[in-house]
């Protein structure tokens, strides 16, 4: 009884102007004509029925989110009444799974991916879901890293374990911080080290089993709204004790101090789609190496991201650069500074523009 997790109540504030509060990044459709969201659900449809996949989204996009997944029961979009991070998220969406089946287990994936080779993918977390059945612990899923990559945690691999359906289990030894360039080049070239794919496979009680353990704060909240699940103080109880959980991810929180942890090494083309820039990577480009969408008009302009839900973008000599042009914002800045975005966002909010937002 294998259930699906999609976290997507993420603000995606890397992507503004494009994201906004009442349509973030897992809105939008950067790579492949559908929404990310919708991809993610459709990548784990063909084998977890629509009534064993959740969604646990803001509160602001619940009713988004049901009219882009009308498949779900209503029910199964879970809203968070405030972001509290990973750890809340899955912990949340584990004390649902567990109300409903005592012996579920969850395949946990963020809503926001881009995965080239979804029946792969699908394989994969077959694999994963049926160890952690059968063995227990927490299950990490991890990427070949291709390049010193330096925007990605790392997972460190230990010995092979098992193998499942054609993919090895390592024992999962230790995760790393995003590491610098000259790090990175060391952690490629050692075949010892995936890039933290953010995706997971556990037992629903396991994954509550360790919260308890070493987060017994969030344990004590978590346990609160469960024990209102089904009960006609369960929307208060989420209303009152959610906004007050513990903010923690799911790999500082939990993953780096789990007693049984496991990784299954993903040897297909995956991207988080981190940034802006992060397109360059992903999607086709001209023969001079830019990235095109919408009306835009490259005259001697190379390596740009250019992408326009309106207005008409031209660049001229230029070179690195991403020009976003939604109907009432600009978004203008060199390649290189993609993590910034997201101070943009802040400056708006002090500014108190809250109407691009």
């Amino acid at each position: 009884m294998i259930h699906a997790v999609i976290m997507a109540g993420g603000a995606g504030t890397r992507f503004w102007p494009a994201s906004r509060r009442d349509r973030p990044k897992q809105f939008l459709e950067l790579a492949d004509g559908r929404p990310l969201l919708r991809a993610t659900f459709e990548r784990v449809a063909p084998i977890i029925p629509a009534d064993r996949i959740w969604v646990v989204s803001g509160q602001r996009t619940i009713e988004a989110t049901r009219l882009l997944l009308p498949e779900l029961p209503r029910d199964n979009v879970l809203g968070e009444p405030s972001g509290r991070d990973t750890a809340a998220c899955a912990g949340y969406a584990a004390q649902v799974v567990l109300s409903r089946d005592p012996d579920g287990v969850c395949v946990v994936l963020p809503a926001d991916h881009v995965i080239d080779d979804a029946e792969r993918l699908r394989s994969a977390l077959t694999a994963g879901a049926r160890h952690v059945a059968s063995e227990g612990g927490l299950l990490t899923f991890g990427v070949r890293p291709t390049r010193p990559e330096t925007g990605y945690g790392y997972l460190k691999i230990g010995d092979a374990y098992s193998e499942l359906g054609g993919w090895q289990v390592h024992r999962l030894e230790r995760f790393v911080e995003k590491p610098d360039v000259a790090t990175a080049r060391t952690y490629v070239a050692s075949d010892g080290y995936l890039w933290n794919s953010g995706m997971f496979a556990w037992r629903a009680g396991d994954l509550l089993d360790e919260i308890r353990r070493q987060l017994p704060l969030l344990a004590d909240g978590l346990q609160l709204i469960a024990d209102a699940i089904g009960l006609p103080n369960e929307a208060s109880t989420l209303r009152e004790v959610y906004p007050h959980l513990p903010r923690t991810s799911l790999d500082f929180g939990i993953m780096e101090g789990a007693k049984d942890a496991w990784t299954i090494p993903l040897d297909f083309c995956w991207s988080d789609v981190g940034s802006w820039p992060a397109l360059a990577e992903i999607l086709a480009r001209d023969p001079h190496g830019n990235v095109l969408q919408g009306r835009v008009l490259p005259i001697d302009a190379r390596h740009n991201v250019l992408i326009s839900e309106g207005p008409v973008i031209t660049a001229v000599d230029i070179e690195g650069v991403i020009v976003v042009a939604t109907a009432d914002a600009v978004l203008v800045f060199p390649a290189a500074s993609g993590q910034r975005v997201k101070e943009v966002v802040s400056r708006l909010q002090e500014l108190g523009w809250d109407d691009i937002l």
